[in-house]
């Protein structure tokens, strides 16, 4: 018998979705423009319609419903250490592998090759960032692998191309090829200095020297990666070594998966701890110049942190846009209150200054053999990692109260708002959390003359907000003074909102630049987002930010 019929249902917004999210982003097309103007964007407008799709946004949601399983061993009791995924992550990771985002930037000779991949990694983000993590870790390792030049060769090409292979097989019997790291282990997090894996020589081959691993990790993400780039402890200290999975006899390496972890969110992606029991590794580069190799490494996924967190605040703003657009309250939609304009307005621009500042670093690996460029790499890596992401969670939890207790429910379109609350805080911690980036921004300041890049770097805005003059002519004095750790992070968030507003000087309208500067810069703000002057040109703002 039918449940009889109570009320009618009315006033529920419908979900956004099969909309072309890189059109629909006039901020991120602005910074290609101002970065890149002769950039080819139509690889990105075809992206833009794929992670829009309501096809992809399903298998996003049953990646997450459906989350990854530990098999340890087959049938037959024989161990096997495979993750078994849902189909609709596999769809996700052949999207992500046939964009390009994972090392086509370093192998198919394109113009700004990084920053175009940086705008196909944040638009991604906004379908389902889970799966970027070994996408991520395969960007970054791949330059890596230079260091062995019989390794490199035969890996690169599978690390480049563009088809996807999830099956555990030979790395030679595969069209492509994916690669994670594993760092950390239970003692020492992110000290890896602390860390007790051992490394003895166990002969030469065609990939060099070979050595037996033995030890654990205790945060191995993407355990199901064809490869990994580890650090082990040989007789000259901490060492970089390459551990495939599948040895080149065909046989199954010595690592063996205890668990995956259960995570606040990023729940499509495996993340793991492993012990390896003389696994065969093989070095890359220098013995005991491991961390030299890791902190390069760290460089590139520090971007996709940036990048990762920039995509994540698009996509809280564009579901809130599209929720008070259509819903109403107290008698007309809820995005003509005066209130929920102030916030919405607050949450526009703090996404298009941390899209201006990521795709401005991205930019900056283009230029590698710029000396300004190598400059800001090593400057805005850790400030735009720092500040960018510890201001995620917080844009989430007010982005997620824009929708209410809707919000709030993991089911539906509008519960991928708490997906993305739950998925803000990893990008702030991996790869080094907030203090480990303020001491990264010491030691930048330490190796060039930081100062002077950084006044080249603000003087274009110079003379357009007195506010932003007034911190752009202490800053360089601040970044040349800078001698204790005490007021490192107090320097990172200052550097991050001078670039930032400098950025929006050249790339945005005047009202958004303004509105920055009047907050972020000259006090006309509270301690929460919504709090702008009475005198913000809300409409403008808010109209520039709608996603369709």
């Amino acid at each position: 018998m039918a449940a009889a019929t109570t009320h009618e249902v009315f006033n529920q917004p419908a979900p956004l979705v099969d909309v072309n999210l890189f059109t629909g982003n006039q901020a991120m097309q602005a910074a290609l423009k101002f970065n890149a103007p002769s950039l080819d964007t139509k690889p990105l407008q075809a992206l833009g319609a794929v992670v829009g799709s309501g096809e992809m946004q399903t298998h996003a949601r049953l990646a997450n419903v459906h989350t990854p399983v530990l098999k340890t061993h087959n049938r037959f009791g024989e161990r096997i250490d495979q993750v078994e995924f849902h189909p609709g992550y596999h769809a996700l990771m052949a999207q992500a592998v046939g964009a390009g985002l994972h090392g086509a930037a370093w192998g198919e000779g394109a113009p700004n090759p990084h920053l175009q991949r940086a705008a196909g990694f944040m638009l991604f983000t906004e379908l389902e960032p889970s799966v970027l993590c070994p996408i991520s870790m395969s960007y970054a390792v791949a330059p890596a692998l230079k260091d062995n030049a019989a390794i490199y060769q035969d890996w690169s090409p599978g690390l480049t191309s563009r088809a996807y292979d999830p099956a555990l097989k030979v790395w030679r019997d595969k069209p492509g090829l994916t690669m994670g790291m594993g760092m950390t282990e239970k003692q020492g997090g992110s000290d890896v200095r602390a860390n007790t894996t051992r490394a003895e020589p166990n002969g030469r081959d065609a990939w060099g020297q070979r050595f037996s691993v033995t030890g654990h990790k205790w945060f191995f993400s993407a355990p199901m990666c064809d490869a990994f780039l580890i650090l082990a402890q040989t007789t000259s200290g901490l060492s970089c070594l390459f551990l495939p999975r599948v040895l080149p006899d065909g046989s199954l390496n010595q690592l063996f998966i205890q668990r995956l972890k259960d995570k606040l969110g990023n729940k499509a992606n495996a993340s793991s701890e492993v012990e390896f029991v003389g696994a065969s590794a093989w070095l890359v580069g220098e013995e005991g110049r491991g961390i030299p190799q890791i902190l390069a490494m760290g460089t590139m996924t520090r971007l996709d942190c940036a990048l990762g967190t920039s995509g994540l605040m698009r996509q809280a703003l564009s579901i809130a846009l599209n929720h008070t657009r259509q819903r109403k309250a107290f008698g007309k939609a809820l995005i003509e209150q005066p209130l929920m304009k102030n916030v919405l307005a607050d949450l526009a621009l703090e996404s298009e200054a941390s899209t201006a500042l990521a795709l401005r670093l991205a930019h900056s690996f283009d230029r590698a053999n710029d000396p300004h460029e190598q400059v800001m790499t090593r400057l805005l890596t850790p400030v735009a990692k720092f500040w960018i992401c510890k201001r995620g969670s917080h844009f989430a939890q007010e982005a997620m109260e824009c929708l209410g207790g809707n919000g709030y429910v993991e089911e539906g379109g509008e519960g991928v708002m708490a997906r993305i609350y739950r998925e803000m805080p990893l990008n702030s911690i991996w790869e080094g959390a907030g203090n480990i980036m303020a001491l990264d921004l010491l030691r930048a300041l330490r190796k060039a003359d930081t100062a002077a890049a950084l006044a080249h770097e603000l003087a274009p805005a110079r003379g357009m907000h007195p506010a932003l003059d007034h911190l752009a002519e202490r800053l360089p004095l601040r970044v040349e003074e800078m001698a204790t750790e005490m007021e490192a992070r107090r320097l990172a968030q200052d550097v991050a909102l001078a670039v930032q507003a400098a950025l929006l000087a050249q790339t945005a309208p005047s009202a958004v630049f303004s509105a920055f500067c009047d907050s972020r810069l000259a006090g006309q703000w509270g301690y929460s987002f919504g709090s702008l002057g009475a005198g913000t040109d809300f409409d403008t703002i808010i109209q520039r930010a709608m996603p369709r």
